[in-house]
C-alpha cells in the first residue's frame, strides 16, 4: 500500500497476535473506543510498578525522585507533542471526559451568566455535551447548535450567524467519532475568536491520528485521551492557555493542589499542579509517555497519510456491498466509518462478525443525538489505527458477505 511498514508495526501489538473463534485472527477494527498497547507502553508500566513504584512531588528518597522525574518527563513529552508553548499548560486528567468537565466546572462557573450562549455541534460526543447542559440548567445559559448536513459536515453558514456577542464558548470536536468527518478547526477558531469567544476542542479522534498545533490554531483548550493514542486507560490531558488556566479556580480540592492550609481557609499552588488533587495515575502517565515516544518514532506524518490510504480502501470495499449505506461522505475524514446494513440489526451484526475475529462497535456511540438525525437507534462502526492493514478490511468485508447471507434466512 506505502512505504509504511505495518506488518513491523504490527508486531509490537502482542493482543493482535492471537487466534480467536474457529482458527480465525484477531481483526481490531475498534480504534475510536480504544487502541492497543505496543510492547514498549506495557513494559513502561511494568518497570514503574517492579523497579520505582512510589508516590510524586512528595518524598526525597531514590523511588520517589524517580517516579517523579518519569511522571513530569511526560508532560514535557505532550508539550512537545501538541507544540505548546510551556509545561504550565499541561494538566493531566483521567481523559478528555474530565478534561472538558474541568472546563465546564471551573472556567464555565466563573465566566458563564445568565443568558449568555455557548456554542456546540450536533455531532458532539456525550462528553462535550452534557457537562455544558448541566453547566447551561445551572446558569440558565443557552446552549446553540451547528447543524450536521446530509453528507455528515457542519453548515459553517450557520455557525457564522450563530457567533454573537452572546458567545462565550464555542465547544466542538475536531474529528468526529462517528462519521469520521474533519471538521475545519483553524477557520473555526479565527471567527470565534474574532467574536470574542475562547474554543475548546475536543481531540479525542484527532490528536492520535493527525499531528496538532495548539500555538498556530490559537485555540484556548484542547482535551484528549492517551488510551485512545496507544497509551494507558485512566490517563489523559487538557490543554489551557496558561493566562486562561492561570485565572480559573481549581476544580478538586485536596493534596498537592495547596499552597499552605489552615483551618479555615487555603492557598492553592501554581500552574499545572493546582488542577492535579491527590496522588495521580502515576503508572499510566509513565505508560502515556512511552506511547508518545512509539508515535513520534513513527511520525505522525506517516500515520495520517498511512491511514488515510487504508480509510480509501475500506471505503472502496464497503461501497460496494449491497443494502450497505455508508453514514457521512465528508471529503475531509478520519478512519471512523459508521455505516447500516439492510434488515440486520447493528447489535446482531457486531456480534455476528465477532465470532468471525472481527471487533467493530455497534450501538450510538455515545452520540445519541446524531445518530438520531441519521433516522437510527443505533450503527455500525469500524475504527480504524496505524496497526491495521489491508487484510483486517478484506477479513471484515467476507464477514459482512457472510452475515447478508445468515440473516436472510
Amino acid at each position: 500500500m506505502s512505504c509504511f511498514n505495518a506488518n513491523t508495526i504490527r508486531s509490537d501489538f502482542p493482543v493482535l497476535d492471537q487466534i480467536l473463534y474457529d482458527g480465525k485472527p484477531l481483526a481490531y477494527l475498534d480504534n475510536a473506543a480504544t487502541t492497543q498497547k505496543p510492547h514498549h507502553v506495557i513494559h513502561a508500566v511494568q518497570e514503574y510498578y517492579e523497579a520505582y513504584n512510589s508516590n510524586v512531588h512528595r518524598a526525597l528518597h531514590f523511588l520517589a525522585e524517580r517516579a517523579t522525574v518519569a511522571y513530569e518527563e511526560t508532560r514535557k513529552k505532550v508539550v512537545s507533542f501538541i507544540h505548546a508553548n510551556t509545561e504550565r499548560s499541561i494538566i493531566y486528567t483521567r481523559g478528555t471526559t474530565e478534561s472538558i468537565n474541568l472546563v465546564a466546572y471551573s472556567w464555565g462557573r466563573k465566566n458563564i451568566d445568565e443568558g449568555d450562549e455557548i456554542i456546540l455541534s450536533e455531532m458532539e460526543h456525550h462528553s462535550n455535551l452534557v457537562p455544558w447542559q448541566i453547566l447551561a440548567q445551572e446558569k440558565k445559559a443557552k446552549l446553540c447548535f451547528i447543524p450536521v448536513l446530509e453528507d455528515g459536515t457542519l453548515d459553517l453558514n450557520a455557525y457564522t450567524h450563530l457567533l454573537s456577542s452572546k458567545t462565550k464558548l464555542v465547544a466542538i470536536t475536531h474529528m468526529s467519532n462517528v462519521l469520521g468527518t474533519i471538521n475545519p478547526v483553524q477557520k473555526m477558531i479565527d471567527q470565534a475568536h474574532q467574536a470574542g469567544a475562547l474554543v475548546l476542542l475536543d481531540g479525542a479522534q484527532s490528536v492520535p491520528h493527525v499531528s496538532i498545533d495548539v500555538s498556530q490554531l490559537d485555540v484556548d483548550f484542547l482535551a484528549f485521551s492517551g488510551h485512545k493514542m496507544l497509551g494507558p486507560t485512566g490517563i489523559g490531558i487538557l490543554y489551557g492557555k496558561e493566562a486562561i488556566l492561570e485565572s480559573m479556580p481549581p476544580f478538586h480540592g485536596g493534596g498537592e493542589m495547596i499552597h499552605k492550609v489552615e483551618l479555615e481557609q487555603s492557598t492553592y499552588t501554581e500552574l499545572p499542579h493546582k488542577f492535579e488533587a491527590g496522588t495521580p495515575n502515576i503508572a499510566g502517565v509513565i505508560g502515556f509517555g512511552e506511547a508518545i515516544d512509539y508515535l513520534e518514532g513513527v511520525g505522525m506524518g506517516a500515520v495520517q497519510s498511512y491511514e488515510q490510504l487504508l480509510t480509501q480502501y475500506a471505503l472502496s470495499k464497503l461501497e460496494k456491498i449491497s443494502g450497505l449505506t455508508i453514514i457521512g461522505k465528508a471529503l475531509e475524514r478520519g478512519g471512523a466509518i459508521s455505516f447500516t446494513c439492510e434488515g440486520i440489526h447493528p447489535h446482531d451484526l457486531s456480534q455476528y462478525l465477532d465470532r468471525e475475529g472481527v471487533a467493530i462497535r455497534g450501538g450510538h456511540m455515545c452520540c445519541q443525538p446524531l445518530v438520531r438525525k441519521f433516522d437510527s437507534t443505533a450503527l455500525n462502526r469500524l475504527s480504524l489505527y496505524l496497526y491495521n492493514m489491508e487484510q483486517d478490511i478484506d477479513q471484515l468485508i467476507e464477514a459482512l458477505l457472510k452475515a447478508k447471507e445468515f440473516f436472510k434466512t
